[in-house]
């Protein structure tokens, strides 16, 4: 009787994991850009603060290029609801770039302040990346 429920068990878990990988992502390209981006700007973070103004242009320019495919995101998922499958949990990407945001943000905090003012311009484009992707999770759920 306990081997027959051992072997009930796992094979509930191997259908669920089999139902959780069998569900394609429901934007891939979108999802993938997102993190190329995400990957792009920790690495202009943690560049040299000695590149005349660029690197922060650069990363202001990331910040806002995230924030156009979260929007975009949220704006397919809005528009094409029945896509998204309901196995798939809340949301898990947006979620991510917003704890790789406020982990950004709190980088950019503890940083020295002599910078120029770039290291200002850099959190405040956070702040305003941290603010649209909190928008399009909101967006996202209703």
């Amino acid at each position: 009787m306990k081997a027959r429920q051992s072997v009930l068990a796992l094979l509930l878990v191997l259908s669920i994991c089999a139902v959780t990988r069998a569900t394609p992502p429901d934007q891939p390209n979108m999802e993938s850009a997102r993190q190329n981006l995400q990957n792009a700007k920790a690495n202009l973070q943690a560049a040299e603060h000695n590149k005349g103004g660029h690197r922060a242009k650069a990363l202001a320019l990331v910040n806002q290029a995230i924030a156009a495919v979260n929007r975009g995101i949220a704006f397919a998922r809005r528009r094409n609801h029945h896509a998204v499958s309901a196995v798939l949990p809340d949301q898990p990407h947006m979620e991510a770039a917003l704890n790789f945001l406020e982990s950004a943000r709190s980088d950019l905090q503890r940083a020295t302040a002599d910078k120029g003012g770039h290291r200002a311009n850099a959190l405040n484009l956070v702040n305003q990346a941290i603010a649209e992707v909190k928008l399009g999770i909101a967006a996202g759920r209703s």
